[in-house]
């Protein structure tokens, strides 16, 4: 089991989405990419089904896939969906960040 997890109301957010979309099997996946105000950042798109490196979490029926090279960078947090006066969005608690950016999309090790 990876170091991760996917929040309820997150996987009920990708689960709602999915079903917009006619996706039969929801996935989220997380992805760290080389960039942003902060070094790092944050990648979520729906995928279809887990590649060969993929590590996949199930929560109330959706999977979280994140590949083998982000999962050191992201093991131990948590994904959430947060809504509030600012906007909605997925939320990534990172324990491994040691600063982040004022958007919260972005972050360094």
């Amino acid at each position: 089991m990876a170091d991760i997890a996917l929040t309820p109301a997150a996987a009920a957010r990708v689960a709602a989405i999915a079903a917009r979309q006619g996706r039969q099997d929801p996935r989220l996946r997380l992805s760290v990419d080389g960039g942003g105000c902060a070094g790092f950042q944050y990648k979520f798109e729906l995928a279809d089904a887990p590649a060969e490196d993929d590590t996949e979490i199930v929560t109330d029926g959706v999977g979280l896939l994140v590949d083998s090279i982000s999962l050191p960078l992201v093991a131990g947090s948590v994904v959430d969906y947060v809504e509030n006066l600012g906007g909605a969005a997925f939320q990534v608690r990172n324990p491994n960040a040691a600063s982040s950016c004022g958007c919260g999309t972005s972050f360094s090790v």
